[in-house]
């Protein structure tokens, strides 16, 4: 008659320590994909987009971390109607929100394409 020796978990000695180097293994990988990921997201917030409005009369540069970097607005704007102005910079600001989402998407969906942990379902290959 053979004996199986259980561990706490029920399962026996052998599937445990089987599940334990399977375990180990993930945990390097992911380890090792979030150093790239802490590196990467790093970078995206050096990468710069611009926004614009009025065809291209009002321009928001801005980074993946929304910091504001310049605004540019044309000459011919300066003696317009303030409101008018105003609105320009919010949609030129508001365009370049809309880049700064896509390109970091893009950047860090290239980065996480890699990553398949199991219960994790972010859109992007997270």
């Amino acid at each position: 008659m053979q004996q199986l020796c259980l561990s706490q978990s029920g399962l026996p000695k052998q599937k445990r320590l089987e599940n334990e180097g399977t375990a180990g293994k993930h945990y390097e990988a992911g380890a090792s994909h979030a150093g790239e990921l802490q590196t990467s997201t790093g970078r995206v917030g050096q990468i710069e987009v611009t926004g614009t409005s009025g065809g291209g009369l009002v321009e928001v540069v801005m980074t993946c971390r929304h910091d504001v970097r310049r605004i540019k607005i044309d000459d011919s704007l300066v003696s317009d109607d303030k409101e008018v102005l105003e609105d320009l910079i919010a949609a030129a600001v508001n365009d370049a929100v809309r880049r700064v989402e896509q390109a970091s998407q893009e950047k860090m969906s290239g980065l996480t394409s890699g990553l398949n942990i199991p219960g994790l379902n972010i859109p992007g290959g997270l």
